[in-house]
């Protein structure tokens, strides 16, 4: 059980940190509710990260810094690899990303989802739902729910002790992964169609979107 380092997040091929991260288990020590104070209980949630997707920074019309663009939002996106990038979706959907490569270089990796290991009752909670399927986490949105996680959380350090990132096992192998196109990204031309997106295969708490 290793904590990944901040070294990790610094390499410069996005593509391959999305694979790497595949089989990790991401963890959160969150308030069971945004509107606790942190103060209060923090149950620890996490699972094992199933589903990822590579943005490419300037060069990729999907991400939101193509041609290095910059605004308040993604400001944090320039910052050294290792932080989250947390931003709404929909104006509904708080989507987990995680920044990537050195300072100045705008690459990021989405979770899109991952299959639940620890506090699932506390996931179930923020969820509102009875019993662990597979909604529960296969999706970007529903992950950060049941995780915890907030816009309020973006640009936060993901070596420290609210989200991070361990080693819990055998590094996944490349022929238990399946590469396909990303998923919501039709007006990136040519880029909706790249390969970018990363599951693992058969298992069955990836997200339904082919």
């Amino acid at each position: 059980m290793t904590k990944l380092a901040d070294t990790f997040y610094l390499g410069s091929d996005v593509f391959r940190i999305s694979k790497q991260l595949l089989g990790r288990h991401l963890f959160t020590r969150l308030p069971l509710a945004p509107q606790v104070r942190a103060g209060r209980r923090r149950p620890l949630t996490g699972g094992i990260i199933v589903e990822t997707e590579a943005y490419a920074g300037p060069v990729d019309r999907a991400s939101h810094a193509y041609a290095n663009r910059r605004t308040s939002r993604t400001e944090v996106m320039y910052g050294q690899g290792g932080i989250a990038y947390v931003y709404l979706c929909y104006g509904i959907h708080s989507l987990f990303n995680i920044i990537t490569n050195v300072k100045g270089i705008p690459h990021a990796v989405l979770i899109r989802a991952v299959e639940p290991t620890h506090g699932v009752a506390s996931m179930l909670k923020r969820r509102k739902m009875e019993s662990p399927e597979r909604r529960l986490t296969a999706g970007p949105g529903v992950l950060s729910e049941a995780l915890g996680i907030t816009t309020g959380h973006n640009g936060t350090d993901l070596t420290g002790d609210r989200i991070w990132i361990e080693t819990r096992g055998p590094q996944t192998r490349a022929r238990e992964i399946i590469a396909s196109s990303r998923v919501g990204v039709g007006y990136a031309g040519p880029d909706s169609k790249k390969p970018w997106r990363f599951r693992m295969r058969n298992n069955p708490w990836t997200s339904l979107a082919e």
